[in-house]
């Protein structure tokens, strides 16, 4: 430019940040464009559609019910991208519609004939030969047909609730006697097959099924007409309110509210008659921009059914995790916790196994006569949990068990009021943290009587405590025996059991106590350090950056000359590559088999550099409103270890997409193996 001086930044301006719900809406597009993606094998490709459609129906009951909410309190409302409420609502409604215009022509332009080509066929019912229509007919009336409940509207049937998410055929029933038409509806049961093997790996989709055997449903009416309808609803449970004694019963009052939320988004197939029309939008409390007129069919992450056939040259081959050298050895818990005490050990999952690390830890722990105590957190879990059960165990075995359930974790709070209740049943001491404060950290405890006195192991991870998730989530997790940070994960669980205004820790960086100035501290160390003509970089990996104070420091960092690398799955405010502002910026987000989920921090600090592991990403909840941990990594070999996954992940040119100001792209060339291929390879060998 003139005179080579770059534009003077002003880092309060709007146009810097990039909105928070399209750039999500980014991330989901990229998971689209995996789909399409020549380089997937056929039926990992329908599975990256399925997780799309997923995506996209959470995003909407989330993000587009907050929106909607928000547009009857103050439509005017601006968000730090400088959009208003009302205009963002537009907007992502508008993408989320475009997005789902792509999805389909995916669907129908491109897999569907190449699973065509492969011998795998979405037939119509009437397309079948005589045998499979007879063999098809008596499954229907076998195994469909009881679970059917045709529901019309008439004066005396009022318009029925359609709950969130399932799937519906809308129907117009004619008397022929009297010519008068009545709306119908009939429930797809969520509980039987959506693709309905008819032989030779052809599926019938299991609306086209019932449609063409609604005569047994309306005997003696016409069914003049027919379609698909969806409707999702918010998925907001509303404030849990102050009285933490009644938090369980809240929540679960809340579930029962949710199922009555308001509808957010209403999909229909083809064209509906006006009156029809009028009856939905006047029924569902929604408006004609709420609706989406869809190709069909409807609910297209029930394609992870067709994406799980056992048709291996189609499939990623299976793999089976590592067991790392130190897990390795026999089940002897002495040994296993001396291993501990004697170094700090560093898993990395998927490719490194949760079930012989993680939960054997728990597992370890509850079986031996010399752990006195065990203390863990539980955000997210699975059903079936064997770490929970090992919990219920150690407490039937005398041992004090305290386990902290986050009741308000979203979508899994039926799952987690079950396990609470579960605990208490079985004399495990169960707590539910603060009302205003969401319990997302991952810590769990272990307190051991030993010769020299009593010991504590601690695990810290960066993902849930689940066994399923743990398989195509890729997480990090530390057990350690430092004192420091096995003290400071003590007084993290006795506030959360307790009660008190804030807790101190000395290594332990978390929130919302201390995590948001320590971080800033070192961003702005690292600033110094640019500015005196020092090393100076920041390596951070997470979820999302989403905070408007670290974003803005961010900018601030990259202009003193300080290198910002940032590994970033979805939303990301900051626009890199700006001149004289973001130049020192590169962002990479890595789409693949497995979701990355770890979060990983690295301050260089003048060639001295720390590393940081935890559940928290650069998010405004995450730093202000849950209780978050963040643990040092202190092992040389462990820190190389980080580093080398991050260069990695950086230097991905097959998964890595890159971020130019605000425009997602990747070489779509690349035939060279990405960084979850190459950290599969290396895995047997961990």
């Amino acid at each position: 430019m003139p005179g080579g001086h770059p534009p003077a930044w002003d880092l309060d301006d709007p146009a810097l940040y990039l909105n928070r719900e399209l750039s999500w809406l980014e991330f989901n597009q990229r998971v689209l464009a995996e789909a399409s993606d020549r380089r997937n094998l056929l039926l990992e490709r329908v599975k990256f559609l399925a997780i799309t459609a997923s995506n996209l129906d959470e995003f909407f009951s989330k993000r587009v019910g907050w929106l909607k909410r928000m547009l009857a309190t103050d439509a005017r409302t601006r968000t730090v991208d400088g959009l208003t409420i009302a205009e963002q609502y537009d907007l992502v409604v508008n993408r989320c519609h475009r997005m789902r215009r792509d999805a389909e022509a995916v669907w129908h332009c491109e897999l569907l004939p190449e699973l065509a080509d492969h011998g795998i066929r979405i037939v119509r019912f009437t397309e079948l030969e005589q045998p499979a229509r007879q063999a098809l007919r008596e499954y229907f009336e076998r195994s469909i047909f009881p679970v059917l409940t045709p529901l019309v509207v008439d004066p005396a049937h009022p318009f029925p609730f359609i709950s969130g998410g399932s799937l519906s055929l809308a129907l117009n029933i004619r008397h022929p006697g009297t010519g008068q038409d009545r709306f119908a509806r009939v429930k797809i049961p969520p509980n039987r097959p959506r693709f309905v093997d008819a032989g030779d790996f052809r599926f019938v989709l299991l609306e086209d099924l019932i449609a063409a055997h609604l005569d047994m449903l309306f005997p003696g009416m016409e069914v003049t007409d027919w379609q698909e309808l969806r409707v999702l609803r918010s998925a907001e449970t509303g404030a849990p309110g102050e009285e933490a004694d009644d938090l369980l019963e809240l929540i679960e009052s809340a579930l029962r509210r949710r199922r009555l939320a308001e509808a957010v988004s209403v999909e229909i197939t083809g064209e509906l008659p006006s009156a029809r029309m009028e009856l939905l939008l006047e029924e569902l409390q929604v408006s004609e921009r709420d609706i989406y007129r869809s190709q069909g069919p409807l609910g297209l992450q029930d394609l992870f059914q067709i994406a799980s056939l056992d048709l291996a040259p189609l499939r990623d081959p299976p793999f089976t995790p590592a067991v790392p050298s130190a897990f390795a050895g026999p089940g002897d818990a002495p040994g296993f916790f001396a291993t501990i005490r004697e170094r700090d050990l560093l898993v990395h999952h998927p490719y490194e196994s949760f079930d012989e690390t993680v939960v054997r830890f728990v597992e370890e722990a509850s079986e031996d006569p010399a752990v006195l105590a065990i203390k863990a957190t539980m955000y997210r879990t699975s059903p079936d949990s064997p770490i929970l059960e090992a919990l219920i165990d150690a407490a039937g075995r005398g041992k004090q068990v305290a386990v902290l359930v986050e009741l308000t974790a979203r979508f899994d709070e039926a799952n987690n009021i079950l396990w609470a209740r579960k605990l208490e049943a079985a004399g495990v001491h169960v707590a539910y943290g603060q009302p205003d404060l969401k319990i997302h950290s991952k810590i769990c405890l272990v307190v051991r009587e030993e010769a020299n006195g009593v010991t504590m192991y601690a695990h810290i991870g960066t993902g849930n405590y689940n066994s399923r998730t743990a398989r195509v989530y890729t997480d990090l997790g530390l057990f350690t025996a430092d004192p420091s940070i096995c003290g400071d994960i003590l007084r993290i669980f006795n506030l959360l059991t307790g009660f008190g205004e804030q807790f101190r820790t000395d290594v332990v960086l978390a929130a919302p106590s201390n995590l948001r100035q320590s971080i800033t501290d070192r961003i702005r160390r690292e600033i110094e350090h640019a500015r005196a003509g020092r090393p100076a970089r920041l390596i951070f990996k997470m979820n999302a950056l989403e905070d408007f104070e670290c974003t803005r420091l961010l900018y601030e960092a990259a202009m003193a000359g300080v290198q910002v690398d940032l590994v970033i799955r979805g939303i990301c405010r900051l626009r890199p590559g700006l001149p004289g502002l973001s130049e020192n910026v590169r962002v990479v987000s890595i789409i693949g088999r497995f979701l990355e989920h770890a979060r990983i921090y690295y301050f260089e600090n003048n060639g001295d550099p720390e590393y940081f592991i935890g559940s928290a990403d650069l998010m405004k909840r995450n730093l202000d409103e849950r209780i978050e941990v963040l643990a040092p990594v202190r092992s040389p070999e462990h820190r190389a270890q980080l580093r080398e996954l991050l260069e990695l992940q950086l230097n991905d040119r097959r998964q890595g997409w890159r971020l130019r100001d605000a425009t997602w792209e990747r070489d779509p060339s690349v035939t060279e193996p990405g960084c979850q291929a190459i950290l599969l390879e290396r895995a047997p060998f961990s």
